[in-house]
């Protein structure tokens, strides 16, 4: 009878589920948003290596090295802000703007180079706040603000780039007083030996691993961090328990602006010539390389790397089809089933992984 009753009382061990102990290490793996970028930038890169010689020397890595490096700034700030849960689609043509606004004053007004350059840094922190409080202030949807943004930025970037210097581009950028102080932080390049054949590594290449290295310790490591995955995933909760939502949207969207400046004049004292139509349409390219790497359309979700690593994949993608000689016209169309595909995964694999969470 003891005994019976000791061994009813003993409490029963629950049997261990192998399936649920083999996926957490899987589970931990998914839910990292650049995961999926990685495995496609490798695949990406061994097919074009494996066909076509051209993809993988110096002078054909220097170029798809640069196209990915300046679009992978944008990149990483439009994700930051994405995760935010807003848009910016005036990023591109704050590119120009910012550009423009240098050019202008350096070879029109022999205005000194850092004073040119302060002064279109101060007008893209403004152009950032404005974008930043008609969002916050009247509740609009960023989308809406920000295209509408983008139209009077291009038009402004033509009619008074016209009024101004009676053309719609700036050049003769390297007679300008002080370019080549300019031309030493955002131009330069460092040229590698690598036995016989050049590697061409330029500023805009630097900038851009610096920005995406950055980015990543504030999301991951900051407090400030924590409050961009708060807003962008549940604004209303995040208010609700003390995150300053409107200085921190009001901050994504300066980072933002900060970005199209930093690209404006990487391009401006690499090339010594900036045009009124430089970034347009490039905004979308900015959202894909973000999406691709990881980020939710919905907000909450994504990562600073998925973006570069997006953009890597844009740079590749877009070079390798030159060298492969395929019609360069399909590039959007690539680019086209790499957002519908990079929606559906990121969907999907981020559902599977907190399911097993």
């Amino acid at each position: 009878m003891s005994t019976t009753t000791s061994a009813q009382s003993k409490p029963e061990t629950p049997p261990t589920d192998e399936r649920l102990a083999s996926s957490h290490g899987m589970a931990s793996i998914l839910r990292r948003p650049e995961v999926g970028a990685l495995v496609a930038a490798i695949a990406i890169f061994l097919f074009f290596a494996l066909t076509t010689e051209a993809f993988t020397r110096a002078s054909g890595a220097s170029t798809w090295i640069l196209t990915s490096s300046t679009v992978g700034i944008m990149a990483v700030a439009v994700s930051l802000l994405m995760i935010g849960g807003e848009f910016d689609l005036s990023a591109g043509a704050m590119w120009g703007t910012t550009g423009l606004t240098t050019g202008i004053l350096m070879t029109e007004y022999e205005l000194n180079v850092w004073l040119a350059i302060l002064a279109s840094l101060v007008l893209a922190i403004i152009i950032g706040v404005l974008n930043g409080l008609l969002v916050m202030r009247t509740g609009l949807p960023s989308f809406i603000v920000t295209l509408g943004t983008f139209f009077v930025l291009q038009g402004l970037n033509l009619g008074v780039t016209k009024i101004l210097i009676n053309q719609v581009s700036v050049t003769g950028l390297q007679d300008a007083p002080g370019y080549v102080q300019g031309q030493q932080l955002f131009g330069s390049f460092v040229k590698l030996d690598l036995g016989g054949s050049t590697l061409t590594i330029y500023a805009v290449t630097f900038w851009w691993v610096a920005v995406t290295a950055v980015a990543t310790w504030v999301l991951l490591r900051t407090r400030a961090g924590n409050w961009i995955f708060a807003v962008g995933g549940a604004q209303t909760s995040a208010r609700q328990v003390g995150v300053p939502v409107f200085r921190t949207k009001i901050g994504l969207f300066v980072t933002t602006s900060l970005a199209g400046w930093l690209v404006g004049m990487l391009g401006l004292f690499k090339t010594t010539t900036v045009q009124s139509v430089t970034g347009v349409g490039q905004e979308f390219i900015f959202i894909i390389c973000a999406v691709v790497g990881g980020c939710l359309l919905t907000g909450g979700y994504g990562s600073a790397v998925g973006a570069a690593l997006g953009a890597l994949i844009f740079g590749m993608v877009g070079q390798g089809i030159v060298y492969e000689g395929w019609d360069s016209d399909w590039l959007f169309a690539i680019l086209g089933v790499m957002l519908l595909g990079a929606v559906l995964v990121n969907n999907f694999v981020k559902s599977r992984a907190e399911a097993v969470r």
